[in-house]
């Protein structure tokens, strides 16, 4: 997993996790990453620092940082169990509306349908299509349980 601090064409800045880099340009080619709080497709990878450690000097052993010395060291979030916390709660508190998000979506938005909270797979133009609309969706990191070949 590789996680980049992204911006759209509106300046929005925020970070997604990618399976590679080749998995970036994949996604982002076919206009499936979008910005967090516009939508747009038009998203490129920002200036980032890598988390590095000092150089040591040789044969010298690694002293801990004073303010850390007392403190367990902290563990990696594990982007993995996050993103299945995230699928088990989306499953448990919302609807697979499968192929029909955008339909269902945008009833519900006009009134036609009741409002809950559902979830799905759209075509990239049409989630642009809701978004210009006004209507508020979110790509998900993950995938539908449809089965696929």
């Amino acid at each position: 997993m590789i996680r980049y601090t992204l911006k759209c064409d509106h300046d929005h800045a925020f970070e997604s996790w990618f399976a590679s880099a080749e998995a970036f340009d994949k996604l982002s080619a076919a206009g499936m990453v979008a910005c967090t709080v516009c939508g747009s497709a038009r998203v490129a990878k920002t200036l980032m620092a890598p988390a590095v450690r000092p150089a040591r000097k040789a044969g010298a052993p690694e002293a801990p940082h004073p303010e850390t010395a007392q403190a367990a060291p902290a563990a990696a979030p594990d982007p993995a169990g996050i993103i299945a916390a995230l699928r088990r709660a989306v499953e448990q508190n919302s609807d697979y509306v499968g192929k029909d998000f955008a339909t269902e979506a945008r009833a519900m938005h006009e009134g036609e349908a009741p409002e809950r909270a559902i979830w799905g797979e759209a075509r990239p133009d049409e989630a642009r299509a809701l978004i210009e609309d006004g209507i508020e969706v979110t790509p998900l990191p993950f995938m539908s349980p449809r089965k696929t070949n």
